[in-house]
């Protein structure tokens, strides 16, 4: 693999589905990276079922669009979806750079694509957030000390066990990206509206969060699944009795 495709790699990494907060990468659906002479990048992808969301399958498409057109020496970027229902019409629009409604005509909307991406966003936020206080509530702090902890005493707190940095650092850029106050005494953890959290009711809080955690972690598990049955189905199979391929 070229040092090139290597970069482009690196940028679909953080990628994520939108309804899974997980990187296309990890889930597999990244089946191929090619790099032309002049700069120009085909992405190939394949969503789990022949029959996954056009919505999520646009967001996904956009953002690897968008992800790898950030390397300096990139001219242009096609994501290719393949083995989809909709295939023809994302492709067709994010190469043309159009918006979902105009992709799709009547069958799709702008205001709900902008409405489902704020919908994971608020999730992906729930779903860090939660992974990074049990990881703090593990070494011993209190509820009460991370309710008041600000942004500038996070980042001086390691976040120790297994996965602790990438927790810290994954909750970090989602804090960002959700809005609200960022400077260095800005509360680090906050609701998702915005607001302070309340120490009173910490446990009742964290349940929320595991629940929104669990259900994003069974459908990552089903994603999984159903791409690796898939894959299955797609290889040549052995007639019985018949011997195995020389190794």
């Amino acid at each position: 693999m070229s040092a090139r495709e290597d970069e482009v790699l690196a940028r679909l990494a953080g990628v994520t589905d939108p309804e899974l907060d997980e990187p296309v990468t990890d889930l597999g659906f990244v089946e191929g990276v090619t790099v032309e002479e002049d700069g120009a990048v085909c992405v190939d992808f394949r969503l789990p079922t022949f029959w996954c969301a056009a919505n999520f399958a646009y967001m996904m498409a956009e953002d690897m669009r968008d992800a790898v057109s950030a390397l300096p020496w990139v001219t242009r970027v096609v994501p290719r979806l393949t083995d989809h229902m909709c295939a023809e019409q994302v492709n067709r629009g994010v190469a043309a750079g159009l918006a979902f409604g105009a992709a799709f005509g009547e069958a799709g909307s702008d205001d709900d694509l902008a409405d489902l991406r704020a919908t994971f966003r608020r999730k992906a936020f729930q779903g860090r957030q939660e992974a990074l206080l049990r990881a703090l509530l593990a070494q011993g702090l209190a509820p009460a000390a991370l309710a008041a902890m600000t942004l500038a005493v996070l980042e001086r707190t390691a976040a120790a066990g297994e996965g602790g940095a990438a927790k810290k650092r994954r909750y970090r850029e989602i804090r960002a990206r959700l809005g609200g106050p960022a400077g260095p005494e800005a509360l680090a953890f906050v609701t998702p509206e915005g607001g302070p959290l309340d120490p009173s009711v910490f446990d009742d809080y964290l349940r929320a969060l595991a629940s929104v955690r669990i259900a994003m972690e069974f459908n990552g598990a089903l994603c999984r699944g159903l791409l690796e049955a898939r894959e299955r189905a797609a290889r040549p199979s052995r007639p019985e009795g018949a011997a195995p391929p020389p190794a």
